[in-house]
């Protein structure tokens, strides 16, 4: 089994791979970690479990074809039907269409201006890209002015611009992630508010990473039904996933859907006793099927 990364000189860690290869040997799946962009054959796979593949947001396109190729030959998990749908955030509208509580959210294309939508939007608000990984190229704004400048600058590169509120109880409350293994929840935790900063910019080290303070939790009944509701349409439209993250911000309505990771999420599996095993077994037991 190949589990997929990043490129090697790639500086972000994954905080899941010892974990994940530790519980893979327990169960006696061997396991290889191999660069999307590597040249090998892949059919020499059982199959290809995508992980930490967090350069691929510059390169789209060549990442689905990659992974398309490779599914020609071999099982790919998550399927690449899912991850396309999943790459660009516009999924969300999705979701909402099927009675998904998400956050508000418009969508600014690279030949339309941002400006309606950001003065439609109440201040704080959050402008990022569609396609974008680890909150890059994301801030907080407090001022129309530097949320309409950044918004500009991003259509200018060619990007599609997304704008939210920034809703204020994460700034108490943190932000909720649900982990489901096989379409079933597994575990839960918060994730301290990354653009809580003076600046609005993502907490990040000297060396320009993002910082992600992540501590475990027990999710509400109201939780996870959202999370529910979200696994269950994926899997519906597409097939059962091999893992899911869905990621919730508090409201005043009830807990809304932030994002869906399917593609390259840490899933944290240390936090919760027993989740890289169970992980490991499920992945165990795709493979007598594959």
């Amino acid at each position: 089994m190949a589990l997929l990364t990043a490129s090697p000189s790639y500086p972000v860690v994954d905080v899941d791979a010892t974990a994940t290869a530790q519980a893979l040997t327990r169960a006696g799946v061997a396991h290889e970690l191999v660069p999307w962009d590597a040249a090998r054959d892949w059919s020499a796979f059982d199959a290809v479990v995508v992980r930490s593949t967090w350069d691929y947001t510059t390169q789209v396109a060549e990442f689905l074809e990659v992974l398309s190729g490779i599914e020609e030959v071999t099982p790919v998990w998550n399927p690449v039907p899912v991850l396309r749908w999943n790459v660009d955030k516009r999924y969300l509208a999705d979701l909402e269409a099927q009675g998904v509580a998400v956050v508000p959210t418009l969508y600014v294309a690279p030949d339309e201006s941002p400006d309606l939508a950001i003065v439609t939007m109440p201040l704080p608000l959050v402008v990022k890209p569609v396609v974008s990984a680890g909150a890059k190229n994301t801030a907080r704004h407090d001022t129309t002015a530097s949320a309409t400048h950044h918004a500009h600058s991003l259509l200018a590169a060619g990007h599609t611009v997304m704008v939210q509120p920034y809703l204020q109880r994460v700034n108490s409350e943190g932000e909720t992630g649900l982990v489901y293994l096989q379409g079933a929840f597994s575990h839960a935790f918060t994730k301290a508010p990354i653009l809580a900063g003076a600046d609005g910019q993502p907490w990040t080290t000297s060396d320009g990473l993002v910082v992600e303070r992540i501590t475990p939790r027990d999710a509400t009944p109201e939780q996870l039904a959202v999370g529910d509701q979200v696994v269950q349409y994926v899997q519906r439209r597409f097939s059962t996933l091999l893992y899911a993250r869905v990621d919730l911000l508090p409201s005043d309505e009830g807990p809304v859907v932030l994002e869906v990771e399917l593609v390259e999420p840490n899933l944290f599996l240390s936090i919760s006793p027993g989740a890289a095993d169970r992980f490991a077994h499920i992945l165990r037991g795709r493979l007598s099927v594959a």
